[in-house]
C-alpha cells in the first residue's frame, strides 16, 4: 500500500511539473486578441517564381496593398545591424555559401535576392514602409544564446505606432520580453522538430517541439506547423488553457479551407487567398 501511495505522488508530481512547464501566460489575453483571425503573408506577398523575392521590399509593400498582415524575420549583422532575412546563410536566396551573421550590412548589399534588383532590406526600413498599415508578426532569428537582437529589435518597435507581436523558436527570446517587455505580445514557434533532428540537437528540439519550454518565456500564442498538431502539448494548451494558436505555413487555398476553423490566424504564402485579410 506503502508503494502505490508513492507511486501515486511521483506520478501526480510529474504531471504538475509537465503542466507548469508547457503553461502559457494567461494575463494577457485581452491584448493577444488584436492579432487573431488574420491571416499573415510569410516573409511578405512574394510571388511563388520569385519574380518578387520573400523577406523583400517589394514583397511587404505587395502585402500591404493587398491588406494583408506580414511575417517576417529578423537577424543581426556582423555589425550589429537589424536586416530582414530569413535562413542563416545566402545560399538559397542569393546564391553564394555565406553566413549573415558574419557580414556587415554594406556586404550584404553586394547580392541581389534571385534574379531581381532587391537586396536585403534593413528592419528598420521596413517599419517606415509599412507605417502601421497591417499588423506585423516577427519572427526574432536567435541561434545562439545572447540575446542582443531582442534588444536591437525592441529599440526599433518602441518609436513604431503599429501593431505588433513576436514570435520565435528560440525561448530565450520570449524570456527577454517576459523580462524587459511585458507589454508585447510573444509567441513559441514549434513544430514536430524531431523528425528530422534541427541542428539544435535532439533533447532541445524535443523539448521545444513538445513546449517543455513555455515556463521560460510563458508565451501569448502558439504558431505550430498545421500539419504537425497531434502534439499533446499543443492540444492542452489549445484546449485547456484557449491558448491562441496560428497555423503556418498553409500554401493552398484547400488546405486554408481545412484548418480555418482549427488556427485562430493563418499564415501563408504561394497564393491568395479567396477570402481575405481575415480567418
Amino acid at each position: 500500500m506503502k508503494i502505490l501511495f508513492m507511486i501515486l505522488i511521483i506520478l501526480l508530481a510529474f504531471f504538475c511539473l509537465y503542466f507548469y512547464c508547457i503553461m502559457p501566460r494567461l494575463s494577457r489575453k485581452k491584448e493577444a486578441q488584436a492579432f487573431l483571425h488574420h491571416l499573415f503573408a510569410h516573409r511578405g506577398l512574394f510571388t511563388k517564381d520569385q519574380s518578387i523575392p520573400e523577406n523583400s521590399m517589394a514583397a511587404f509593400a505587395n502585402a500591404v496593398e493587398h491588406g494583408y498582415g506580414i511575417e517576417l524575420d529578423i537577424q543581426l549583422t556582423k555589425d550589429k545591424q537589424l536586416v530582414v532575412f530569413h535562413d542563416h546563410t545566402l545560399t538559397r536566396m542569393c546564391g553564394i555559401d555565406l553566413p549573415v551573421c558574419e557580414m556587415t550590412y554594406e556586404e550584404l548589399q553586394k547580392y541581389t535576392l534571385g534574379n531581381t534588383e532587391e537586396k536585403i532590406p534593413l528592419f528598420k526600413d521596413v517599419l517606415e514602409l509599412v507605417d502601421g498599415k497591417v499588423p506585423l508578426l516577427v519572427e526574432i532569428k536567435l541561434p545562439t544564446l545572447r540575446t542582443y537582437t531582442c534588444q536591437a529589435a525592441d529599440a526599433l518597435l518602441q518609436n513604431y505606432r503599429g501593431q505588433y507581436c513576436i514570435e520565435s523558436f528560440n525561448p530565450l527570446a520570449l524570456r527577454w520580453y517576459k523580462k524587459h517587455r511585458k507589454d508585447v505580445v510573444r509567441g513559441q514557434l514549434s513544430a514536430n522538430l524531431t523528425k528530422p533532428v534541427t541542428e539544435a540537437g535532439f533533447l532541445l528540439s524535443f523539448l521545444v517541439k513538445y513546449l517543455l519550454l513555455n515556463f521560460i518565456g510563458r508565451p501569448d500564442f502558439i504558431a505550430y506547423c498545421y500539419t504537425d498538431t497531434q502534439n499533446v502539448s499543443f492540444i492542452l494548451n489549445k484546449c485547456l488553457w484557449h491558448t491562441p494558436t496560428f497555423a503556418w505555413t498553409v500554401r493552398s487555398q484547400a488546405v486554408l479551407e481545412k484548418y480555418r476553423s482549427k488556427f485562430d490566424s493563418i499564415i501563408f504564402d504561394g497564393f491568395i487567398p479567396v477570402h481575405k485579410h481575415s480567418v
